[in-house]
């Protein structure tokens, strides 16, 4: 049966989909938080936490533009 099943790639599959189907998501989820104003403690920067939910909205974002570069690419 071993010769049948590529274990280091089905790693790699299993890594990486844990990574994007979990990551990404959390990586939005992240921002929206960070932007929501009901539940913002006192004393918080509004502008420090504007700019993570940005820098979390331009991290997703960038994923899946490479994404796309890289199956446009040809990539495997």
């Amino acid at each position: 049966m071993n010769t049948y099943v590529q274990w280091g790639a089905l790693l790699n599959v299993l890594i990486f989909g844990l990574l994007i189907g979990a990551g990404m998501p959390a990586l939005y989820a992240l921002g929206v938080r960070a932007l929501d104003t009901s539940t913002r403690a006192v004393g918080r920067s509004a502008g420090l936490l504007k700019a993570t939910a940005y820098a979390c909205f331009a991290g997703a974002a960038g994923a899946i533009l490479y994404a796309l570069y890289f199956i446009a690419a040809g990539g495997h």
